[in-house]
């Protein structure tokens, strides 16, 4: 295992880790804990009580950021005609068919944040799987990444809607905004994030569904938060 540098175990001293913070206090650690010259970002990582090997029990989909992401989301869009005319309208930064279609299966290019698709072209990108997939990012119905609007859907990409899904150990990591968002706009993500995301349990899985909680900026260290505060705080 690689040790950790000298900035890593400076900060780390700061943290409690057999402690469970309220929101408050882990956020307000989440900022000294980063120790980055760049504007690292803050992210939720949750343990989910489900089994990833079973299908009907992976969790996939969407949450919006009342705040947004503080960063620049790239997006492209598949799609032709009148749709492609209104992706490019609504600020996409890549709009096409055949062509992206050809550069992202003969060169592996993937330098895009979401890929959305208009229901029609899905019958051409089904091939990009192999590269799309493992990147999450192959459109998707369930992701609110297949639609016919495909206008909003970029609208809403850029404005703070941020795709997910669990990793092969359950966790799911959801970016809730930079180090330099003020506290109370870090809150009010991290709070819509842990509703939106309570929402999604699959109706297979048993017992409880978050099962821990953490916080970190980036390169930084994991900061455990108390599920009660967050659950209350979600219900206030």
């Amino acid at each position: 295992m690689p040790k950790h540098g000298k900035k890593y175990r400076e900060v780390i001293k700061l943290v409690d880790r057999q402690k469970n913070y309220s929101i408050d206090e882990a956020l307000d650690l989440v900022k000294k804990t980063s120790y980055t010259k760049f504007d690292g970002t803050v992210e939720l990582h949750a343990l989910l009580g489900i089994d990833p090997k079973k299908g009907d029990q992976n969790v996939r989909g969407t949450i919006s950021l009342p705040k947004g992401t503080g960063k620049n989301v790239r997006v492209l869009v598949f799609a032709e005609g009148e749709k492609a005319d209104q992706a490019r309208q609504a600020g996409a930064d890549f709009v096409g068919s055949d062509d992206l279609i050809d550069r992202i299966n003969n060169e592996g290019w993937t330098d895009f944040d979401v890929a959305i698709a208009s229901p029609d072209i899905m019958r051409k990108i089904g091939r990009l799987g192999k590269v799309l997939g493992p990147r999450g990012l192959m459109p998707s119905p369930k992701a609110g990444t297949v639609t016919d609007d495909v206008a909003q859907a970029v609208k809403e990409f850029k404005a703070g809607k941020v795709e997910f899904r669990n990793d092969r150990t359950g966790n799911i990591h959801i970016p809730i905004g930079k180090v330099s968002f003020d506290k109370m706009d870090l809150q009010e993500n991290l709070i819509a994030a842990f509703e939106q995301l309570m929402k999604m349990k699959p109706e297979n899985s048993k017992g409880k569904f978050i099962r821990k909680a953490t916080i970190a900026a980036t390169m930084g260290p994991g900061i455990n938060i108390d599920l009660n505060t967050l659950s209350l705080a979600s219900v206030a």
